[in-house]
């Protein structure tokens, strides 16, 4: 049993809920979150994996107790 009269007929396509808009705000903010975290990736870490231009360096103490 319809609930609508016999002469209206369903308009067509619903307006989108509330829900609808908070998920595409959402995807929309981790999207643009996504695109600033590799700014910032760009910017302060160019040579991020290239560690061959690290120079590690090394303190050898001689009266260490554990050398013996």
């Amino acid at each position: 049993m319809s609930t609508l009269p016999s002469n209206d007929a369903p308009t067509g396509k619903q307006p989108p809920s509330v829900y609808t808009v908070m998920l595409l705000l959402a995807m929309l903010f981790m999207l643009i979150a996504v695109i600033a975290m590799f700014v910032e990736l760009n910017r302060w870490g160019p040579d991020y994996y290239k560690t061959n231009t690290a120079r590690p360096t090394v303190m050898l103490t001689t009266n260490s107790p554990f050398l013996g």
